[in-house]
């Protein structure tokens, strides 16, 4: 089987102003450079064929590079308490047109389209459940509620593979489109 998501990863100079933001919070699992990135739709676990299958919907899809910025910070939280922190991006329209491109690709493969709601982010960190860190948080988000950056493009559709180790997850590209 394979885990695998669709997104778009922001260019370095990017990433290295996200990883500026990243201290703060002891008990957060920060990313590193590698797992930056916002996802466009989370496919899950399918089977070679499938996989496939998805790797030629998203060869196929056309859109433009989106130019967008960093756009504050924000947090996910479960039951009460922050599951994640992340950066937010936008304008969201484009984002939404490609992600709303990309899952209609997914139905027509045979898969279940996406029920959440979207949001650009680009997840920074993740806090498992037992963290007190509330405080913590609460001053990271003041502390980065203005985060901006200089407008960017992301310029490529990418596949990647996740893989779960005791770490936490490593994501691997397989395919990659540029987008016009």
């Amino acid at each position: 089987m394979h885990r695998l998501f669709v997104a778009l990863r922001p260019p370095p100079a990017i990433r290295d102003a996200l990883i500026d933001t990243m201290d703060g919070v002891l008990p957060a699992r920060w990313q590193d450079d590698e797992q930056l990135h916002l996802t466009l739709r989370f496919i899950g676990s399918v089977d070679r064929p499938v996989a496939e299958d998805v790797a030629l919907a998203l060869s196929t899809l056309s859109a433009p590079a989106p130019t967008v910025t960093l756009s504050g910070v924000g947090r996910f939280e479960q039951r009460g308490r922050t599951g994640a922190l992340w950066a937010g991006v936008a304008p969201h329209d484009a984002l939404a047109a490609i992600h709303r491109k990309v899952d209609q690709a997914m139905i027509r493969v045979g898969l279940e389209p996406e029920h959440r709601a979207f949001l650009p982010h680009i997840t920074l960190a993740r806090l498992s459940r037992g963290a007190q860190a509330e405080m913590e948080v609460a001053a990271w988000l003041a502390r980065h509620a203005a985060l901006t950056s200089e407008r960017f493009a992301f310029s490529h559709l990418i596949l990647y593979e996740s893989h779960l180790g005791q770490a936490g997850a490593s994501y691997e590209p397989i395919a990659r489109w540029p987008l016009a």
